[in-house]
């Protein structure tokens, strides 16, 4: 049976999390593990993925390096002191996961006491590109104009950052492994914004540094990126057991490209779930028939559930991959 999870499966398209949401703010339900931990447990006992991924949010780790930041309705994050310059970079701390952190590890804890060996439970943190985007950009960028202008006008700035944030995720990555996590995935949610040559000079070496240190815990790794075709040879040349990939190319296309070595993750559009059900049930069909005659493929979509998707196209998906995989 072909498993299935679904990127940001804990979120605002379920009412369960709505009626939450209505009493706490965004970061409320980051910082409280109770509540977190009953958010993450959401989908696995409402919608029976396969999967259950700690609910967090990859900007967490920057509070304890010194950055200020909040989250608004409208523009989502914001960052208040935007990073450019060297002196900027030089006073970003390097902490303790389990000192700044702390509440997402109690989180991740309490999660594992409740669903044991049963059902692996996903850790997760953002990768050195997208956390560097976010601090220099102050928020989404549309064209990250002023992160790649720090990269290839002062390359000497930009590894001084990416070497900050590459230690500070191993920390954060290997801390949650030690705290319960089955799986770990890198989301370098941005890097498809980048030309290949960049990606391989700019990216890359920071990204084979987290895989290359996480191997010691022997744990499955998730290497996932958006808008990731023109990269995938180079993703998987980066590292990881597993590539996630979107769903601007087809599966059966970007696993040979990647390499049957290694297991491939995705992708089903999430704009498909507004559809009727039985237009899901088509779109999912045809990703497990291209699948199909390989072992390692699991079942997601190519990027984050939308808002507003109706809930019970949800349930039917994940229903639907069970079927069909076993069929």
């Amino acid at each position: 049976m072909t498993p299935v999870w679904i990127m940001r499966q804990a979120g605002r398209f379920m009412s369960a999390y709505r009626r939450k949401r209505a009493v706490h703010s965004f970061i409320e339900m980051c910082k409280e593990p109770e509540i977190a931990a009953e958010v993450t447990l959401l989908p696995v006992y409402r919608l029976d993925v396969d999967a259950a991924i700690i609910f967090a949010d990859i900007l967490l780790p920057l509070e304890g390096m010194g950055v200020g930041f909040s989250f608004t309705a409208q523009d989502g994050p914001v960052i208040h002191n935007p990073i450019r310059n060297a002196n900027q970079i030089k006073r970003l701390i390097i902490t303790q996961p389990e000192e700044s952190l702390h509440y997402v590890l109690k989180a991740i804890k309490i999660v594992k006491k409740e669903l044991g060996n049963d059902i692996p439970l996903i850790g997760f943190s953002g990768a050195p590109f997208t956390l560097a985007s976010y601090l220099i950009e102050g928020g989404h960028s549309q064209d990250y104009v002023t992160t790649k202008t720090m990269m290839l006008k002062a390359p000497d700035m930009w590894d001084t950052l990416m070497k900050k944030l590459s230690k500070i995720i191993v920390l954060y990555l290997a801390a949650q492994i030690k705290a319960g996590a089955d799986v770990v995935q890198l989301f370098d949610s941005w890097a498809g914004c980048l030309s290949p040559y960049d990606y391989e000079k700019y990216v890359m070496p920071y990204n084979r540094t987290i895989f290359k240190a996480l191997e010691r815990y022997s744990v499955p790794v998730i290497n996932f990126a958006t808008n990731n075709a023109g990269l995938l040879e180079l993703m998987s040349k980066a590292g990881g057991d597993v590539i996630g990939v979107d769903w601007r190319i087809g599966i059966d296309r970007a696993w040979r490209r990647i390499g049957y070595n290694k297991a491939i993750q995705g992708n089903l559009d999430p704009a498909v779930l507004f559809a009727p059900q039985y237009e899901i049930k088509r779109h999912a069909k045809f990703i497990i028939d291209l699948t199909a005659g390989h072992n390692g493929h699991i079942f997601n979509l190519g990027h984050g559930v939308l808002p507003t998707t109706p809930e019970p196209n949800v349930r039917f998906l994940v229903d639907f991959v069970h079927e069909a995989s076993i069929r």
